[in-house]
């Protein structure tokens, strides 16, 4: 047994802990290594803030900052990973589900934790003039994915280095196709998730200021769902349309019933919402089509209440189609637009994150997050195994770092590196103390 391993047994078998409540500020404060004088807090904080880590982490972050790449053509990024991975000295898996990575450090037995990271970027055209502007036309990292990615190999560093008091296995999982909706299903089909008792991520947003995160127990990212409809009619000239069957007021009743799902047949207290953002019908403003297509989203944060939603979208539309004479088909198998299930954090690994992060950025700067409207594929992680989501603040009003994800202007602040890479790595090694050392404390 390695010494820290040893300061971590002493520190942490406290048999008072539990695990809705984890007493990580007197523990990761009063953990000491012998010649450092340093507790495992100023230990990890201050390997994620050392210059030359700070300043490795900016130049891996622009690099792929430079060279964008869409879901499951994330080729140069992964080449990227690889080439610091093996700088470091840790191994890894390559390639699965097509260019993510699979990286594991510490004992290489159980208790397994995982700490994930998205790697793709956008179709958007980077309108920012900076030194690291995309060199790729069309494609911009425009959802801070490149710093995710930082982040995770920042946290790998900190990890490598302090590997011999890991009592367990960290997994480090570089996920392609997140944008897409479909990298973390592909990865767990290539059993990323073996062995794994709990998983974290985090996102970088604008939310909050640097230095701040966000996050809250249960329902957190709704669940969001794509449909598509065909109204089929009958066509004809727009003077006789008594010799029709006309599927464009179908679909213009179908729209408007669609709104009163949410508005009158659902809870207010329970947030949903449809969306139709796609009419298609018509080739000539003087005959009366075959048929006609709309489409859009749906969202809610319960999975009773997001099924519930998909169903009386399908009864709606087959309902408003045959008021009007017209056949409907929908499609909700996700072609286009993929279904993502809610993003339920576990209360018990929320408890734990929450607990770590405020130990790093503080109490003050460690926030309960309201419910968020958008989605995250990270979700099917969670419903494979216990596991949290975190909103890492980088909101920078002085610097002008103010516009939103998937915006053209999106500029990031680097400061949050450091932040997110500690984070990761305090999770990771405090979860595999408690796991190893106090039974009740490990996960089914």
């Amino acid at each position: 047994m390695g010494i820290l391993q040893l300061i971590i047994l002493i520190f942490f078998l406290i048999p008072t802990f539990s695990f809705s409540c984890l007493n990580l500020q007197s523990s990761l404060n009063s953990v000491t290594v012998p010649g450092r004088n340093s507790s495992f807090k100023e230990i990890i904080t201050g390997l994620a803030n050392d210059a030359v880590t700070v300043n490795w982490m900016k130049r891996i972050r622009r690099e792929i900052h430079e060279n964008p790449e869409l879901a499951f053509e994330e080729f140069a990024t992964s080449a990227v990973i690889r080439r610091e991975l093996d700088r470091l000295g840790v191994e890894y898996r390559w390639p699965v589900a097509g260019t993510g990575v699979v990286a594991a450090i510490g004992s290489g037995s159980k208790p397994f934790v995982a700490l994930r990271a998205d790697m793709d970027g956008l179709p958007i055209q980077e309108m920012v003039e900076w030194e690291h502007k995309s060199k790729v036309e069309g494609k911009m990292h425009a959802c801070g994915h490149d710093a995710h990615v930082t982040m995770l190999l920042g946290a790998a560093k900190i990890l490598q280095e302090i590997r011999d008091a890991l009592q367990g296995t960290v997994i480090l999982i570089f996920q392609p196709a997140e944008e897409r909706g479909v990298g973390a299903k592909a990865m767990i089909q290539e059993g990323v998730l073996e062995n794994v008792e709990a998983i974290f991520g985090i996102h970088a947003v604008l939310d909050y200021p640097t230095g701040m995160v966000g996050a809250r127990p249960g329902e957190f990212l709704a669940g969001c769902g794509g449909f598509r409809a065909k109204i089929s009619g009958r066509g004809g000239h727009s003077a006789g349309p008594q010799y029709s069957i006309d599927p464009i007021l179908a679909v213009s009743t179908s729209v408007i019933s669609l709104q009163n799902i949410v508005s009158r047949e659902r809870d207010p207290l329970d947030p949903q919402v449809v969306s139709v953002a796609m009419i298609h019908g018509g080739t000539a403003f003087n005959v009366i089509p075959d048929a006609a297509t709309i489409g859009g989203t749906f969202r809610a944060f319960s999975k009773k209440s997001f099924y519930a939603v998909r169903e009386r979208i399908k009864e709606v539309i087959k309902a408003q189609a045959a008021v009007h004479r017209c056949s409907a088909e929908i499609d909700f198998s996700g072609m286009v637009q993929p279904t993502i299930p809610p993003t339920i954090n576990d209360e018990r690994i929320y408890e734990h994150a929450r607990q770590v992060s405020m130990q790093i950025v503080g109490e003050e700067n460690t926030k309960t997050s309201p419910l968020c409207m958008g989605s995250e594929d990270f979700a099917f992680y969670l419903e494979k195994v216990a596991g949290s989501f975190l909103f890492v603040g980088m909101r920078n009003d002085k610097a002008g770092f103010v516009h939103p994800p998937h915006s053209p202007y999106y500029v990031l602040d680097e400061e949050v590196l450091p932040i997110g890479a500690a984070i990761h790595a305090a999770f990771a090694l405090s979860y595999l103390s408690y796991s190893s050392n106090n039974s009740h404390l490990t996960l089914p």
